[in-house]
Order: C-alpha cells, then structure tokens, then sequence
C-alpha cells in the first residue's frame, strides 16, 4: 500500500475521530489523532489481521484505553465494525464505551482502560504464543503518561529478561497527559536508555511519518532476540491546528463551531 493510501486512510479515520467525539459530546480526541499513522501503518500494511478470527493472526493491543476513538475508526475501515455504529460511542447500550471491550467489539483484542496493564497483557500472548510455536506478533500501544506507572516496567523487566522477540511496543510520545507537559507532571526520560537497560531495542521515530514509521518496522523485522520499543515522537491533536500540542484537548469534545473547522480544515463535508 502506497503512502498516499495509507493518508487517505488516516484522514478518514481522522474525521471519524472528531465526529464520534462530538456526536457524544465526550471522549478523547488529542491522543486518539496523534496514533493515527501509528495504526494506520500497522493495520493496513504491517499486521497479519485480515480476519479477526484466525487464530494466528498478529494482535494489536491498544494499553491507553481512552484513546479508544482512534481504534473504533480504524477497525470501521478496516471493515471489522460497522461505520453507522461509530455514532454511537459512549452512548448507553452501545458496544462502543469510552474504553474498548474485547467482549463486545470484532477485532479489540484485550479491555483496557487502567492505564500501565497493557504491556503485561501484551508479555502474556507474546509467550503463550511462542510455547504454542505461532507465528503471531504482538503489538501495543502505549501513552506518555502511562509510562509512569510502576506495572509498566515490571512488565518492561519480564519482556527483557524472557527475550520476548514477538512483542513489539509503541509509544506514542506526544509529551503531553491530562495535567500538562510530561516533563511537569512526572518526568519519564531518558525512556530510550531506561528500555535499552532492561533489555529491548529501541527506535526513535517520527511517528507521524509514514516513511518514518516503514523504516522503523523494517529494522524491527531484524530484531529476532529480543523486544522491541518503538518511542514515535508525535503531536497530540495532529490534524487540527487547534487542538495540536494544547494538553486541555486530552478528553473534552467540540462544539458546533470547533466541529466545522476541524472537518473543513480535515477535507470534510461540515
């Protein structure tokens, strides 16, 4: 798939970002745009996930729960969920909650939302995996603020010590969580120098890059003894000049005006 492809997919998935947020007048729209090359790239072009049934398919992990609008949106282009039920996000009965539900939702894989429980998760397939002898990879996607919490890196330690080669983690390192810049709240760098002690291969990228992100999988693919930390610099809010690097953009939806601006500003009918 060419790189004009694959942003033609990510601003589809960009404009059903903001209309499912505004349509439920909550959500989480600035760490939801700043992963969409990031699962773009690996839904459309690096997963083995043509059918979310077959048991050796790769698995995709998203660990930052409330960034669940990013994965509705891909998995409804993906032609896993319906698009008609993207509207209903957040609403009472729907199946799509503010955090994703394996039990309701074709194609989530594991119910996240308590941030820092993703990676384990993640450790647990990836060897579960390797004893069955599968050819199954494990994808997660991690935020910023959630690599402060302590499970992160216990599960950093199991993944290293125990060679997990079919793991591969991202983070999305937008610098930014709920109460401002990562480096006010809770520094977590040198997180390069802190996975490489634990054992990983790290790469640092452009994670809203396609051609950033290809080079990086590609390096990853040599990878064959260990697990690999992706760290994607991105932009929370990427795509709408309003909300790109304001951290207040984390979890409130837009108005009527800040709908049409973001549509228009993404290509879109408002």
């Amino acid at each position: 798939m060419s790189y004009a492809q694959l942003e033609k997919i990510a601003n589809n998935i960009r404009q059903s970002i903001i209309q499912m947020v505004y349509d439920a007048s909550s959500g989480h729209p600035g760490g939801s745009l700043s992963a969409v090359e990031i699962l773009s790239y690996l839904y459309f072009k690096e997963m083995n996930i043509s059918d979310p049934n077959d048991e050796n398919r790769d698995r995709f992990i998203l660990s930052k729960g409330h960034a669940a609008p990013v994965l509705y949106a891909v998995l409804a282009e993906k032609g896993f969920i319906e698009k008609d039920s993207l509207k209903t996000l957040r609403k009472i009965n729907s199946k799509l909650q503010g955090h994703p539900d394996m039990k309701k939702v074709a194609g989530v894989e594991a119910s996240t939302g308590s941030l820092g429980q993703g990676l384990s998760i993640a450790n647990g397939m990836a060897y579960g995996f390797r004893m069955d002898n599968r050819p199954s990879r494990v994808f997660v996607l991690l935020g910023d603020g959630e690599v402060q919490e302590g499970m992160i890196w216990e599960a950093a330690m199991f993944a290293g010590h125990n060679k997990l080669s079919n793991v591969t983690a991202v983070l999305d390192h937008n610098g930014l969580q709920i109460d401002g810049k990562n480096e006010d709240v809770v520094s977590v760098e040198p997180l390069d120098k802190k996975f490489e002690a634990f054992g990983w291969h790290v790469i640092k990228i452009d994670g809203n890059d396609f051609s950033d992100i290809e080079k990086a999988f590609e390096e990853r693919k040599k990878i064959t003894d260990k697990p690999v930390m992706i760290i994607a610099k991105t932009v929370k809010g990427k795509g709408v000049s309003y909300m790109e690097n304001v951290a207040g953009w984390h979890g409130k939806a837009p108005n009527d005006e800040e709908l049409s601006l973001a549509l228009k500003e993404l290509g879109g009918n408002k």
